[in-house]
């Protein structure tokens, strides 16, 4: 039986945000109504203008709106007699007089998260009036990205925040790795005999991580102008995931051997080379309000870089990320080497297809499929790419899919930091990125629609991308593949 969970207070800072309203609310419905977080406080505070009434109004239009499962709403009565407001306005005495009014409901232990749903650059600030408010050294502080810009803001940032809490007290977030999909990397690699011993440079040809966005920049320009593709989520998020697929197996499912093994990874990385990293940025960025009309900022980036290691050194990870493209996927190819065909008559379609894949599809439902080359029936030996394809959706388990955010608070409640990052790993892939930061390659337009510049079939020569696929996934219901 697992312990019982401690009463938890939130102290949501930037309560009335987009994060807030989209993400955080419905989440912690959903946490509350599912009973996985069964005591639960929510402190609402922000520079806008609210009281409890209309906190708990803005919420009730947050969740209406976003909660995924209709049957969050049965929770609503009670979860809305949760939520309290304390005004940015009275500084860290107003929020003091908050929890404590809260606080004061329960006897015995409480779990205290500060989650911090603002700009970075405010992230101090925020920590600053906890400090003030005598909260800072009993809570769990929960952070967005990006965790600075280089490595000397990163080293900035880390500074002040350890001058209030201790690091393990810090809760950095990363979305991606809350998906179930990332973690089910794991699971594949180490809980299958089949998998784990292939895992490896003698098999493996390369592995790329490809996550295009047909989402445009209308809304967040003025932000993005100064961080770009690369900061906003290569070192973010698909470094993370990099991570995952390359490390070694942790010696346990504790997050500390997890996190070890992870920054293990980083420490391996080479640093970038400029050379080897395509930008782009799709045609109209310009024109959107907030943007410079002579703007160098990305909004794609494709890169290679490899791991240094005994298990990786010599293959090539190859990430593409941008916003504009023809679909929106999240997608880990892992490519095989190919074996001598020297056996195979002439067009017999042997490697035509490229080499056998095996793919994670990172999507809110986990998609896996594995492709290989098989004998289409019939005279001769004629051979066809196949697959075989697994779908969370085809299970019974898909409705018990936590999303990103509802996990990785859960998670920050129960004090388990495996998917969250740490400073020593943000410093180093910031320290492996400097490179490329000092003398960024010169920015490529691309049209919208598109899989990004054309410049990015040089760079994965003599291999290519695996988006678009060729091949459909199957439904569940379809046969044949």
């Amino acid at each position: 039986m697992a312990d019982k969970m401690k009463p938890v207070t939130i102290v949501l800072f930037g309560a009335t945000g987009d994060l807030s309203r989209r993400k955080l609310l419905p989440g912690l419905l959903h946490l509350f109504e599912t009973g996985l977080i069964p005591e639960l406080r929510i402190i609402g505070t922000s520079l806008d203008e609210y009281t409890t009434e209309t906190f708990v109004k803005f919420t009730h239009d947050a969740v209406s709106e976003f909660s995924g499962d209709d049957g969050d709403m049965k929770a609503w009565p009670e979860f809305s007699k949760l939520l309290h407001w304390a005004p940015g306005a009275e500084g860290a005495a107003g929020l003091r007089a908050a929890v404590d009014k809260v606080e004061a409901e329960w006897s015995g232990d409480v779990t205290r998260l500060a989650y911090l749903s603002v700009p970075p650059k405010a992230a101090p600030a925020v920590v600053h009036t906890l400090e003030d408010a005598g909260l800072a050294e009993h809570s769990r502080i929960i952070m967005e990205k990006p965790f600075g810009t280089d490595l000397a803001s990163a080293k900035a940032l880390n500074a002040e925040l350890h001058s209030v809490v201790d690091e393990a007290q810090i809760y950095r977030i990363d979305h991606f790795l809350g998906k179930e999909a990332a973690q089910n990397i794991l699971a594949f690699r180490f809980a299958n005999g089949l998998f784990e011993p292939i895992w490896h440079r003698n098999n493996i040809d390369h592995i790329q991580i490809d996550v295009p966005e047909e989402l445009g920049l209308e809304q967040r320009a003025g932000f993005y102008e100064s961080t770009g593709a690369f900061r906003d989520m290569v070192v973010t998020h698909l470094f993370q995931v990099l991570a995952f697929t390359a490390m070694e197996p942790p010696t346990s499912l504790s997050p500390d051997a997890i996190n070890a093994e992870k920054d293990k990874v980083f420490r391996s990385m080479q640093p970038l080379d400029p050379a080897d990293v395509v930008r782009g940025q799709y045609q109209g960025y310009r024109d959107i309000d907030g943007v410079a009309k002579d703007s160098e900022t990305e909004t794609f980036v494709a890169l290679k870089c490899f791991i240094d290691n005994w298990r990786w050194a010599g293959v090539p990870f190859y990430l593409r990320t941008g916003k504009r493209l023809a679909e929106g996927a999240r997608v880990i190819s892992i490519g095989f080497k190919e074996p001598p065909r020297s056996m195979f008559p002439k067009n017999s379609g042997v490697g035509d297809h490229g080499p056998d894949h095996l793919t994670f599809d990172l999507a809110d439902h986990a998609r896996m499929s594995l492709s290989f080359y098989g004998k289409r029936p019939g005279p001769g030996m004629k051979l066809d790419k196949l697959s075989m394809q697994f779908a969370m959706q085809d299970t019974g388990w898909a409705g018990s899919v936590l999303e990103a955010y509802e996990r990785l608070i859960y998670d920050a409640a129960r004090g388990d930091k495996t998917l969250f990052t740490s400073a020593e790993g943000i410093e180093r892939l910031w320290e492996v990125s400097t490179p490329l930061l000092e003398n960024m390659p010169i920015v490529r337009s691309y049209r919208q629609g598109s899989w990004g510049p054309n410049q990015i079939h040089q760079l994965i020569a003599p291999y290519a991308w695996r988006l678009p696929f060729e091949r459909e996934w199957r439904s569940p219901n379809s046969m044949g593949g």
